[in-house]
């Protein structure tokens, strides 16, 4: 079956109306419908502001990257992107077809 990829990229300090990114993303995404999604915490990364911040005793709480990942039809990644974008959040993704299914 042709889906589609759909991933975010975000920090996991980021907050949309006091509730972590992440859970709200996920929220969302379950109330259209999206039969499923995960997030991971990366132990080390940069963006686009150059700075690297790496998972160690020292580095500040909140700074590392975060990824949220949904594979799902191309209509609901559209209704997806398209109640996002409503909110004007500060978050990068990357958007590719994929086949997937269950073997």
């Amino acid at each position: 079956m042709q889906s589609v990829y759909l991933k975010f990229y975000f920090t996991e300090k980021q907050k949309h109306n006091g509730v972590p990114l992440h859970d709200w993303l996920l929220g969302e995404a379950k109330k259209l419908g999206v039969p499923g999604g995960s997030v991971f915490r990366s132990s080390a990364g940069y963006g686009r502001h150059g700075e690297v911040h790496e998972e160690t005793f020292f580095e500040l709480g909140g700074e590392l990257p975060v990824q949220a990942e949904f594979i799902l039809e191309a209509q609901l990644a559209d209704q997806l992107l398209e109640k996002l974008r409503g909110y004007q959040l500060d978050i990068r993704y990357v958007r590719y077809p994929v086949e997937a299914g269950v073997v």
